[in-house]
């Protein structure tokens, strides 16, 4: 039987994991007041909080201590709130989205990601990503910040909604185990420039923009090559 310190640190775990919602809902009221900036660094919290949520969550075996609170649920939760809805409201307040046709490519976001949640096998056994994994919060970044047509923005997006639904395994960043060194090392590269293009928002350096997109592209990558030898 766990003790009593043994549940409390459990549901510290997820009171931790909760607070993502906190920092989705900061993001919503600063894209409310155009500072699009400080929305971008709420969500870079939240995601914070989503990377590393899983390891405390382990550590204190939240599934045994806490039997009666599905902590993967409220995971889910929070993470549709910061990963999708919160950036797809950032674009839509910024103006980002293809003219007259804002709320329809926003709706296509969210139903796909929808499906993309609720999905089964959303997070295979073999830690992967089934579909693209709706990772708005990033995408948004680099369309606020690469100001970019709104076209292209949608067309963009919709092409993204669309990998929902194609099952190719995308990795799991701190689970999969093939390179993972050299993914963790080149990810908090590329977590240190995302948060200095934040910053620098909205003038951003354009070399240091496209510097930037070398960890989406390795990960892109290593995706498709490890799905590939995944013979699914």
């Amino acid at each position: 039987m766990p003790t009593p310190l043994q549940k409390a640190a459990a549901w510290a775990v997820h009171a931790y994991t909760a607070a993502g919602a906190v920092c989705g809902f900061g993001a919503l009221l600063a894209t409310t007041e155009h500072n699009y900036r400080l929305a971008f660094l709420w969500l870079v919290v939240a995601t914070a909080i989503d990377a590393s949520d899983g390891v405390l969550a382990r550590a204190a075996r939240v599934k045994e201590r806490t039997p009666g609170f599905d902590g993967a649920r409220l995971d889910d939760i929070v993470d549709y709130l910061t990963y999708v809805v919160a950036p797809l409201f950032v674009l839509y307040s910024a103006g980002s989205l293809p003219a007259g046709w804002e709320a329809g490519v926003a709706a296509v976001v969210l139903l796909s990601s929808a499906y993309g949640f609720a999905s089964t096998d959303a997070k295979a056994d073999d830690h992967f990503f089934t579909g693209f994994p709706s990772y708005w919060n990033i995408v948004a970044v680099y369309l606020y910040a690469a100001g970019l047509p709104r076209p292209v923005n949608g067309a963009i997006l919709l092409v993204l909604s669309a990998l929902v639904f194609v099952r190719i395994g995308y990795v799991y960043p701190s689970r999969t185990p093939v390179l993972r060194g050299l993914t963790t090392v080149l990810g908090l590269v590329w977590a240190v420039m995302v948060v200095a293009i934040i910053w620098m928002m909205p003038e951003v350096p354009r070399l240091l923009l496209i510097v930037s997109l070398h960890f989406p592209v390795y990960y892109m990558v290593l995706s498709l090559v490890l799905h590939r030898r995944r013979g699914i």
